[in-house]
């Protein structure tokens, strides 16, 4: 397996709420990355992220190991949630704040 698999699959296992995204929460760098940080920070739970723009290797491997082909990408306890679409759906029916109904309040 890649070195870059191996590095994804341990950002994955080390954070709890990991979302893979164009930019930063601060600064995102796509409209749809905008979005799901704008779900994700509603949710008011923490969650780290990697920005894919700052690491093409991550960029070009992650929908490979997915099996997801765009981005934004969340992940949530080792499971691919989904892109911001699925976000959004996800946060209007309250199934996102209950899928982090058990996350802590700090990283």
């Amino acid at each position: 397996m890649s070195e870059i698999i191996e590095k994804i699959k341990q950002q994955i296992t080390e954070n709890q709420v990991i979302l893979y995204m164009k930019g930063s929460p601060q600064f995102p760098s796509c409209g749809f990355s905008a979005h799901a940080v704008q779900v994700l920070s509603a949710c008011k739970k923490p969650f780290a992220y990697v920005d894919i723009l700052q690491h093409p290797d991550i960029r070009s491997e992650l929908p490979k190991y997915a099996n997801w082909p765009t981005f934004p990408q969340l992940w949530v306890k080792g499971e691919l949630v989904g892109g911001c679409d699925i976000l959004v759906e996800m946060y209007q029916k309250g199934e996102l704040q209950e899928l982090l109904a058990d996350i802590p309040d700090v990283l």
